[in-house]
């Protein structure tokens, strides 16, 4: 039996997921679905990571103890992944009892060994990575992550002697050229190593952290928040006795962000070589999410939240779109329109409309039954060496993380089938002959290659792979990677289900939409000026008419004070004032013309209309309306003949 463990990082819970976490995690349960597939024991591990100086901080803010705060976020994270139909086999708190142990037991091990000194140490520490950085690794000064210069700190800790193992390391890294993939972070990695590898800092004095685990041989210490979250890809296969870590290790792969990098591949393995552990079998590292070229960060107010994707687009879309926008290894820039232009072309027209096309044909020309096919002719046999073919190149993509070349793959197979359906015309082969061997021919091999694209896309779209294997009468055991081998599995005679359609069209967001609106809106307000302007000259000339006084009473006139005056940011005809009424409010009044210096306007007492209902002006809020005369000269603003209190009724 060949074995298969991969696992996610253990996510610090200092914030709620987002997409970076989502995709890592994705990644994670795809491979492990296509090693299953492949008839693979596998073993599927991610957690959160909940010690260290930032819980403490951000349990602080949140005015919680740090217990209570982890176990709020961690449930986040584990409410997350069923969203996205990522199935973990275990779920890992560094909090809990078991991990512990198994920290201690490391700590204890390294420290008889002779691998652990205690020293003082100055260095420059970043609170936000929670470890000390050295001079060139520091950008303009600071923290390449955090973007903050790093704090001179000065005390005694305990020190992993990691420098001890800096050539052994560097010989695995040569030797075993997949250690660490893509190859540009290996060569990343290669490169750091050139200089001298410092001793590592495992702990933190009680005196200023306590929310850790205890070093085994000093309680005046905790452990430090890496070497403690490292340790839980042991714990969870049951280090060091267990049978499933016997089994498991190392033919574990670990998924990660490239900002972690430096951890898993340097710290990581000189952990495990001190303790006498194999590396693990591979590390995979992808780049980040970008949000208009900036990193998804909580700070920066752009996280995009996995639930957020999965309501907008659907489960298997979401997978889909992620893994298919990404070249892992490489940045990727998210865009909700690209994923909805996905959405509409790869799923709803090339995949729905394929799927729907055949069953369609196949009720139509034969009553939903799975006809017995005749001899094969060259197109037939072209559409199946492709079908059979795609195996070997589907089975490396997947096997080397290239999910966006995998997909691709399958999609240019569905392409082939789409123009093997327009070139064959199973409707004039129905229309010549209803019983046409040729058409009962044609028939099985579009509802093959429908099982072979249903096999393909399951690590990614598993909702949707079943909903075609049930449709197609199979069941999910159907989904073996052995059965691509193999072409005519699918039982002559049985029934096709209907499907409904998989991948519904979506509506592009116009981002002139609301511009079009604008212009609309403004045309009917010019409509409706010009027609109180005609409206006003009909009244112009009717200068005896008489209105009764109950509707004068309706308006509410007051005195208002100026206390503020400025030009409005996007119209050059108003202005923004403050006035108290005796409320302090906001009018947007069309006086800028006359008043070209606003700040002239403070102190002065006007009349305005202060019942009217608040209406939004070029995108500011006005709560009222200033009252002014308008002759030949110009603009005249009207008010009291002496000062009134502001907010005294005009009556």
């Amino acid at each position: 039996m060949k074995y298969f463990y991969i696992t996610t990082p253990i996510y610090y819970v200092n914030a709620e997921p987002h997409l970076g976490h989502a995709y890592t995690t994705l990644v994670a349960d795809v491979e492990n679905r296509f090693h299953k597939m492949c008839g693979e024991d596998t073993f599927f591990l991610t957690g959160t990571d909940e010690h260290g100086d930032k819980i403490v901080q951000a349990a602080q803010k949140e005015g919680m103890e740090p217990k209570e705060y982890v176990d709020r976020i961690s449930k986040m994270f584990q409410e997350a992944w069923p969203l996205l139909n990522i199935k973990p086999d275990h779920f890992i708190r560094t909090t809990d009892p078991e991990h512990i142990r198994t920290v201690q037991y490391v700590l204890n091990k390294v420290y008889e060994s002779g691998d652990i000194a205690f020293r003082e140490y100055e260095g420059l520490y970043c609170f936000g990575c929670e470890r000390f950085y050295m001079e060139r690794e520091l950008i303009d000064g600071k923290c390449p992550d955090h973007g903050t210069e790093p704090v001179r700190l000065k005390e005694k800790n305990y020190f992993f002697l990691m420098s001890k193992y800096q050539d052994w390391l560097i010989d695995h890294i040569k030797k075993n050229p997949d250690f660490i993939t893509p190859e540009r972070y290996r060569n990343e990695v290669l490169s750091f190593l050139k200089e001298p590898l410092d001793d590592l800092c495992i702990s933190r004095p009680t005196s200023r952290l306590t929310w850790g685990i205890p070093l085994p041989f000093d309680e005046n210490f905790v452990t430090y928040v890496w070497f403690d979250a490292l340790i839980n890809y042991l714990t969870a296969v049951g280090y060091p006795d267990g049978d499933e870590f016997k089994k498991r290790w190392p033919a574990v792969e670990h998924v990660i962000a490239k900002d972690i990098l430096k951890p898993h591949a340097i710290y990581w393995p000189c952990m495990l070589k001190a303790i006498g552990v194999d590396p693990p079998r591979r590390i995979h590292v992808h780049g980040y999410w970008q949000i208009k070229d900036q990193k998804m960060s909580k700070s920066l107010g752009n996280v995009i939240k996995p639930k957020d994707l999965v309501d907008t687009f659907g489960v298997d879309a979401t997978r889909y779109c992620l893994l298919r926008e990404m070249a892992f290894g490489l940045d990727a820039s998210f865009s909700q329109k690209a994923m909805t232009i996905r959405v509409n072309a790869d799923l709803a027209n090339d995949l729905g409309n394929l799927v729907s096309r055949i069953i369609t044909m196949l009720y139509k020309y034969r009553k939903g039954v799975v006809p017995q096919p005749d001899d094969y002719e060259s197109i037939d046999r072209e559409l199946i060496s492709s079908a059979l073919s795609l195996k070997g190149q589907w089975l490396n993509l997947m096997e080397e993380f290239s999910f966006h070349r995998a997909l691709s793959s399958i999609w240019e197979f569905i392409n082939k089938v789409n123009k093997y359906i327009d070139t064959v015309a199973p409707w004039a082969l129905f229309k010549e002959d209803k019983d046409s061997l040729r058409l009962n021919t044609v028939l099985y091999v579009m509802l093959e290659s429908l099982r072979f694209i249903a096999i393909y896309i399951y690590p990614v779209m598993p909702e949707t792979s079943e909903k075609i294997f049930d449709a197609l009468g199979l069941n999910k055991s159907e989904i073996l990677t052995k059965n691509l081998t193999y072409w005519q599995l699918l039982p002559v005679g049985s029934k096709v289900n209907k499907i409904k359609p998989l991948f519904p069209r979506m509506e592009l967001e116009d981002k002139n939409k609301d511009k079009k609106n604008k212009i609309e809106k403004d045309k009917s307000k010019k409509k409706e000026g010009k027609k109180m302007e005609d409206s006003a000259d009909k009244a112009d000339k009717k200068d005896n008419e008489l209105i009764d006084i109950s509707l004068f009473q309706k308006v509410d006139l007051r005195v208002a004070q100026i206390i503020d005056a400025e030009k409005h940011p996007n119209a050059d005809k108003l202005l923004k004032l403050k006035v108290k009424c005796p409320d302090e409010r906001t009018i947007v009044a069309g006086i800028a013309e006359a008043f070209p210096n606003p700040k002239e306007l403070i102190g002065k007492q006007v009349i305005v209309v202060s019942n009217l209902k608040p209406v939004k002006l070029r995108g500011i809020m006005s709560y009222g309306m200033l009252l002014v005369a308008k002759d030949k000269e110009g603009i005249h603003l009207t008010s009291v003949l002496t000062p009134a209190e502001p907010g005294t009724k005009i009556s």
